[in-house]
């Protein structure tokens, strides 16, 4: 959470110093066009000009700073689109030929992870056009890590879909006790798993997952990317539904 409050510092202290600099090539500007240097405005001046102004009007901050991220979010989501949205086969939900891809970035150790997972099914049902793609983004512990490569092994299984709802929907910590349990609860090859959680193909795929979490600027679990949009946080069924019929009018342009 510290990293995404220093980011948007950051872009307000840019936005700021941006518009300063707008208001002295202004002032240059003008006193290029003008001879008498009592009519030039001078850097001291700009900028006490242009804090004044901030000083009277903050909430041009966040505006800016939402502006400039939702263009950073875009350009991330061009240069990553092919990896964003390319699944770990199996590791999916939905429609697998949907008109919008919901991509869920996800760790089993996050309570709010637990409520987007909720959402994300209660949309499933709902859209037969959605496709859902899982990113097991294990940020928060080793138990994490351990229980992401246990989700992808269920996929080389065929049964991504029943171990990450068993995940979500059975209570306790995430142990290795707890993923095993629910290995064996639904099916799964217990001894596949258990020579899976060292697989280096599934932890490649794992660090590919957090490598393009960082490239996107992503603060934590849930964050889910659709069309050109990235949320970020448990933000509910409605805020996903919206951005999933923003993303699918896009599409239609």
């Amino acid at each position: 959470m510290a990293g995404f409050w220093n980011r948007r510092l950051s872009m307000a202290a840019a936005i700021a110093i941006g518009l300063a600099g707008a208001g002295l090539g202004a002032g240059t500007a003008m006193a290029a066009g003008q001879a008498a240097p009592a009519q030039r405005m001078d850097r001291a001046a700009i900028e006490a000009i242009v804090r004044d102004y901030i000083l009277n009007n903050p909430e041009i901050i966040p505006e800016a700073v939402a502006r400039l991220e939702q263009a950073e979010a875009r350009k991330a989501l061009a240069a990553n689109r092919a990896a964003i949205e390319t699944p770990f086969p199996g590791a999916v939900a939905g429609n697998p030929n949907g008109d919008v891809k919901l991509v869920v970035f996800f760790d089993y150790a996050c309570p709010y992870c637990r409520q987007g997972h909720a959402d994300v099914r209660k949309l499933v049902r709902e859209d037969p056009k959605l496709q859902v793609i899982y990113r097991d983004f294990p940020v928060l512990s080793p138990a994490s890590t351990e229980a992401a490569m246990a989700s992808l092994s269920a996929a080389t299984q065929g049964r991504y879909g029943k171990f990450h709802d068993a995940m979500f929907d059975s209570p306790g910590r995430v142990s290795n006790a707890r993923t095993m349990g629910i290995v064996k609860g639904v099916g799964l090859d217990e001894a596949k798993t258990t020579a899976d959680l060292t697989n280096a193909a599934l932890k490649a795929e794992v660090d590919k997952n957090l490598a393009l979490g960082r490239n996107l600027g992503l603060t934590g679990t849930p964050s889910y990317i659709v069309g050109n949009r990235i949320l970020s946080g448990a933000v509910g069924y409605d805020r996903l539904k919206e951005a999933v019929a923003a993303a699918r009018s896009e599409k239609g342009r």
